[in-house]
Parts: C-alpha cells; structure tokens; sequence
C-alpha cells in the first residue's frame, strides 16, 4: 500500500464538478475578471487537457465564486471509449491543491485521485498526469476530492462508448447533470450546520403550518426535539438548483422530433441534494444505473442520491414540448430543463409539491418488519448470520423499549417514553459517545422503498428491488463472510460516521479484504437522514431479491432513515479505496473510511 499521510485527509475531502472546455481560455489564465461560463463542451481523444481554475459566476442573477476546469462549470463532458487508454492531463491553476477523482470507473488506485489515500493530491501551480485503461462502458461523472471544491463547481460529466454494439439504441444522446449553486462559501456552509443544524431549513413547524400532523403528533416530534420536515441539511433557502449548470429560469433544452427515441443520461453531481425526476405526461423508461445496463423498467418518477447516475429512454409524442422536473427531496426547488421540439418551446412546469413528512419508519420503528435480506439463508451460509448482523430485529417494539411505548388516539404512537438513543442495540464494535444520538431500534430492509416523499404518490415509481442486471454478473460465489458497518451521527452537533468513529479517529484502521475476497456487506442507518454511501475503485450487487447473477451492480447505495441496506462486493481491485457518504458535508464531518485490498502478491506471502 502507498504511504500517505491519512491524518491529513479530511482537510482535503470533497466531491467537486467540472465545466465545457472553453478554447478562449488559455492553459493557467486566471479568471478574476471574466464570468465562468455555465454548461460544457466535450473533450475527447488520445489526450485530454483539463486545466482548473477559478472566477466570478452568475446564476440568475446571484453572483458567486467559481472553481472551473476549462473555464466552465459544469467540466467538459469527458468521453472515453471501452477498451482505449486514457491520458488525461490536469493543470492546476488555483493558489491551492486540487485533485479528480473518477466516479465509479475501476482504475488503478494510484489513478483514483483521493488525496492522502491514493496519491499526494495535485499541488498549487502543479500537474498530474492519469492514465488508465478504460475497462468499462456507461454514464459516469468527475469531480474533485480536495477541499470543498465539489460545491464551488469542480465537477463534470464523463460517457464511455462501449467497444462493441450499444445495447440500448437512441436517436439522441443526451447528457442532464444536476447539481446546485450557492454565494455562499462552503466552509461557510459547514461552520453554520456545525453550530445550528436547522440553519438552512425554512420548513419549520409551527402553530401556522398547514402540514397534515395531529396535535398528538406535533407533542410527539416536540417532545422529541426533533422535526418531522428534517429532510435535507442544505436547501434551497441558499441553493439554486442546475442543469447542466443553469438554473430553473435559465432555459436549458434539449431538442427532439416526435417519434424519436432519445437517451437521457441523469448525473446527480450536487454537494448535497437528492431529485425526485419526472416528466409530465412522458414515461421513462430506465435502462442503466451507475453505468451499468439492467432490464428496462418504465417509471414515471425516480429519486436519484447525490453520486447516482441512470440512464433512461424517452419517446416523445406530438406535444411541443416536456418539462423535465428534478424536485429537491424536501421541495425547497428544483432544476429544470425543457425537452423541445423548437428552441424556445415550453412546457407547464408543475408547482412544488408540498414538503414530506419523516415518519416512524425513518425513526427505524418498522417494528412489523423483518430484514428478509438478512433472513435470505440462499445467500449466505448459516455460520455468517452472527448476531451482530441479525441485530434486535426479532424483538417487538414493546421489548426493546422496556414497555415504554404507549398507543395514542391521535397519531397511533407515543414516542415520549422511547428511548431514541437505546445503545444496548449496538454491536460491541460500535463506539458509543456524543457522536451517536439515535439507535435505530427495528432497522429492517427498506431497498424496495422509492425514497422519501415518493411512498405515496399514484404513480409508477422506482426503488432497488425493481433493478435487475441485463448481463450476468462476473462473479455468483456465496459470500464467505458479513461485515456489518453503522451509519452514526449526531445531528445538533453535526457529527457524522461509520460505527460512531469519525475518519480522524480510524485512519489507521481501515477497513480490511482479502484480493478477490468475497463478501456481503449490510450497512445500518442509525440516522434519520438517507445517505448515499459509494465505493472507491469497484461495484459491487445490490442483494435486492434477484437471482445472484443478475443483481444489479452500482457503486453507490443509498441508505434510507432508520433502515438497513446490503450488497455483495468481490474485492478484486488491490490498493487503497475510499468509502464515504457522498453527502459532502458528512463526508467532511468524518463520514468516511479507507478499505484496503490486499495485492495478491502479499495474500501469497
């Protein structure tokens, strides 16, 4: 393994996006007086030049500072092609240290651009040249892992053509990358969720509110200190939403001819914020997830977590044109863009919702559940169901809080005597402290659901079990063994972890594997918050009810509020990888852990 200094990464954790190659912007111009130009271009071929840099940006009127690679933001549209080498040479321009990393491509890990775990970073003034082989084909993105940069605008998209026949067929191919924008600086935003979590969120109950709550109900979530309208940490009360760097009253369209078939590529490249997609009176029809190809699903609204990409297939009608609607998970705002068969052509675009209430499921009280997939013996052999992975699911809700839970007229439950923080529920290897504030007491399987506020909709909509891959996977051994990891934080002091350790605390404990070791992994959110957690350097399968060959493979699963999610990884890739919440702000807060592949030189030995 390379020897970094690990203490020294958080100080350089972000996601970061990337903007349209600009050839007016000479190599190391610096920007100050020239507006970052919004969108981008496509950049290609043997090498590819990226220079980063920064200036003043506009969106809608809202005036902020840029971090831009080839002077736009979003980057370039990096396209790769299966089977070629990749160059790509990136010039450093800032006063600062930056970096790439390559969202979900399997590389070496010296190529994976994580500073402090897979290489040094790339220093002020300084270049660094990646290359890799293109092993793969689909709909990825790029962005920075230094500083906060992946708010300010250091991220872009990236589309690898397969080396033999697409077997999803288009008329057009488009490319939708969503992300947010805001004045405010990130350190900023940090320093105010640190000192006041509710800083941003507008949608506070009070006695004026309209939301659907009972008065028992609103004693309950008072008596808790806690808020039912606690969705996101970061809203539109600063963010502007974006397509492909624009904002909702911007204008971005992609063109069409009825009867086309298009493929829209879906990049959720923002700091912080899920969408909820949809196209009024258009279906889609889903096709790929992170890249890789599954059976066509067709939906009529999706939530896609920060790091997630899909694919999906339109067909437009006679209709002059589609709104295409990616709402803000707590419908604070949303991106928007126009699917038109004249430039210029607009369709009605939907109100917002309004916002979505957590529930008891989100408090991981689904005390009528079990975890069918810790339950699925087929998968795993009998001798890895320890009790540390069953967890206290078999108990009832009444057991684990030592009869404290009462029924109420009004809302159904009592929570006033729940112990929230119940940490008798937590394997041994869970440290306990002011880092974790909630133990989810039933955290049962929840990957069939389609994220919060889309459960009761009347429309067709999609959740993990509804994937299943279109090839089959290269590897369907039984998992030999189960590693449990929690989800912790504390949301008033804004911490946030893995098995309540913050990064700073287990840098040099990483989590370890085998070469070519396989095993299944069930992550536990004991958070009240979804969060999408993604793997450096592999994919791994979704054990969402399909048969093991053609589970899904994603390199980035969102964990839902109080429940449990699992998948089966084939620990292939040798090296360093980073593991974090995608969620920048929790990564930076110490959401984040390293897992070592050993080489299979050292599994030899």
């Amino acid at each position: 393994m390379v020897e970094l200094d690990r203490r020294g990464i958080l100080g350089g954790l972000a996601l970061a996006g990337s903007a349209f190659a600009a050839p007016r912007w000479a190599l190391g111009a610096s920007l100050h007086d020239k507006a970052i130009r919004p969108g981008f271009d496509e950049v290609g071929g043997a090498a590819i030049n990226l220079t980063i840099g920064h200036g003043p940006r506009v969106v809608q009127g809202r005036r902020g500072h840029a971090t831009a690679v080839n002077g736009t933001v979003p980057g370039p549209l990096v396209r790769l092609k299966e089977g070629q080498t990749a160059t790509l040479n990136i010039h450093n321009t800032l006063d600062a240290e930056t970096s790439i990393h390559w969202h979900g491509l399997l590389v070496p890990f010296q190529m994976d651009g994580v500073p402090g775990v897979s290489f040094p970073g790339i220093p002020a003034g300084g270049h660094f040249t990646a290359t890799f082989p293109v092993r793969q084909s689909g709909t990825y993105w790029w962005h920075s892992h230094s500083g906060l940069q992946e708010q300010t605008g250091h991220y872009g998209p990236l589309v690898i053509d397969p080396a033999g026949p697409d077997p999803v067929s288009a008329d057009r191919d488009y490319v939708l990358l969503l992300s947010e924008f805001t004045p405010m600086h990130p350190h900023t935003i940090f320093d105010k969720l640190k000192k006041g979590e509710h800083y941003f969120n507008y949608q506070v109950p009070s006695w004026t509110d309209r939301y659907p709550l009972t008065g028992a109900q609103r004693r309950m979530w008072g008596k808790m200190r806690m808020m039912p309208t606690d969705i996101s940490d970061v809203t539109g009360s600063t963010y502007t939403y974006l397509a492909n760097g624009r904002g909702p009253q911007e204008g971005m369209e992609f063109l069409f001819r009825p009867g086309e078939r298009i493929r829209l590529r879906i990049i959720n490249g923002s700091a912080m914020t899920f969408f909820n997609m949809r196209i009024p009176g258009l279906p889609m029809t889903v096709v790929a997830a992170d890249g890789q190809n599954v059976r066509p699903v067709e939906v009529d609204e999706f939530q896609i977590g920060v790091a997630e990409t899909y694919d999906v297939i339109l067909e437009p009608g006679r209709s002059a044109a589609y709104s295409i609607v990616a709402e803000a998970m707590d419908r604070t705002g949303m991106a928007l863009a126009t699917l038109a068969s004249q430039p210029g052509a607009r369709a009605a675009v939907p109100p917002l919702r309004d916002p979505p209430l957590l529930t008891m499921a989100d408090m991981g009280m689904n005390h009528g559940k079990m975890d069918h997939g810790d339950m699925d013996h087929g998968k795993m052999d009998h001798g890895a169901m320890d009790h540390a992975a069953m967890g206290h699911q078999g108990m009832d809700m009444d057991e684990q809080s030592g009869g404290a839970m009462t029924m109420d007229d009004d809302s159904g439950m009592d929570m006033s005597g729940m112990p929230m923080r119940d940490t008798s529920l937590l394997p041994p290897d869970v440290k306990v402290g002011p880092g974790i504030d909630m133990v989810s007491m039933n955290p049962v399987d929840r990957m069939g659901e389609p994220g919060i506020g889309l459960d009761k909709v009347d429309h067709r909509t999609l959740d993990y079990r509804k994937l299943v891959a279109l090839e089959p996977n290269p590897d369907t051994r039984v998992p030999t063994r189960l590693l449990e990891l929690h989800l912790t934080g504390n949301m008033e002091r804004y911490m946030w972890s893995f098995d309540g350790r913050k990064f700073s605390a287990v840098s040099d404990d990483p989590i370890r594997f085998a070469n070519n070791e396989r095993v299944r992994v069930r992550l536990v959110n004991d958070t009240m918050m979804a969060h999408p957690i993604h793997l450096h350097g592999h994919f791994f399968e979704l054990v969402n009810g399909s048969e093991g060959a053609h589970q899904p493979r994603k390199h980035t699963v969102i964990v839902q509020p109080g429940g449990s999610a699992q998948f089966d990884l084939t620990a292939n890739e040798p090296g360093d990888w980073a593991f974090h919440c995608h969620l920048l702000y929790h990564m930076h807060a110490g959401m984040f852990q390293i897992v070592t592949v050993t080489p299979p030189a050292e599994d030899a030995a």
